[in-house]
């Protein structure tokens, strides 16, 4: 079985669940962690969890894009959704400075709230025993990992996954051996001309990596520019298992192991 660490099935992009579970699972995918990254989310996502267990484990966050909409009593609600419903994760929570400050923030305030949200997402993961996922992006420079890398490094008990990892191997021996942190690849792998990314995902020790789609977005080669589904999750996979020189097998079997950890998953056997 593969698990997909990382998407998004409460988007809008999403007509028929129900056929999203069955192709995925046609392709190996058994079971995704889906992320509810805004007030808009957060009911839908815990509904999606039990309406399928078996499927799709939940994570509730705000996303860094989100934090300016985000009302203090909005905030404490998701806290008490997390404290209240049972959670694979903190997430998708983190940095962007990929996007300019919205109307009315300066950009300085703008990164600044996005680090105070970061690290009250840090404390709840804390709190509940939970790790958590995160999102770093940077127009130019490092500027978001390294924040980011700084909030970690002040709850050394919360275990953190980059997501959509692409960065380069210093960042990723830093990730691993710094906070215990693991990253996850998604079909960026699969593309042409994302070399660095691939480079990590081929001398990456075992238990460092997982793998994920993204969903609906960044559909693995062949299926550029089409929603993406958990299911091609197993595209992903395949670039890895080539890239290292071993079976899509093995890269199931290891990435689904490290999932079972991180996540800290009770899963019924197949």
């Amino acid at each position: 079985m593969i698990i997909d660490t990382h998407c998004h099935l409460v988007s809008r992009k999403y007509e028929n669940l129900n056929q999203v579970k069955a192709d995925s699972l046609a392709l190996g995918v058994g079971h995704c962690i889906s992320q509810g990254t805004s007030a808009d989310d957060w009911e839908p996502q815990l509904e999606l969890a039990q309406r399928m267990p078996d499927f799709v484990s939940s994570c509730l966050a705000v996303h860094p894009s989100d934090v300016t909409n985000v009302t203090e009593e909005q905030m404490a609600h998701m806290e008490n959704l997390c404290r209240k419903h049972p959670q694979a994760a903190i997430g998708e929570t983190g940095l962007d400075y990929f996007w300019p400050a919205p109307e009315g923030w300066s950009e300085e305030d703008y990164r600044a709230r996005q680090r105070v949200f970061l690290e009250r997402h840090f404390a709840l993961a804390q709190e509940l025993g939970l790790n958590i996922s995160l999102h770093t992006r940077d127009k130019k420079g490092l500027d978001s990992f390294e924040d980011a890398f700084a909030i970690a490094r002040n709850f050394p008990k919360v275990r953190p996954v980059f997501h959509c990892f692409i960065g380069n191997g210093e960042q990723a021996e830093r990730i691993f051996n710094e906070l215990d942190g693991l990253i996850s690849f998604t079909g960026l792998v699969t593309f042409n001309k994302t070399e660095d990314i691939q480079a990590v995902a081929a001398w990456c020790p075992e238990d460092r990596f997982m793998v994920e789609t993204d969903s609906p977005f960044l559909s693995p080669a062949p299926f550029r520019g089409i929603t993406n589904i958990p299911g091609r999750t197993k595209y992903v996979v395949d670039k890895i298992a080539e890239l290292r020189h071993t079976t899509p097998e093995a890269i199931a079997a290891c990435t689904t192991a490290n999932a079972m950890r991180f996540f800290k998953l009770n899963l019924p056997q197949r």
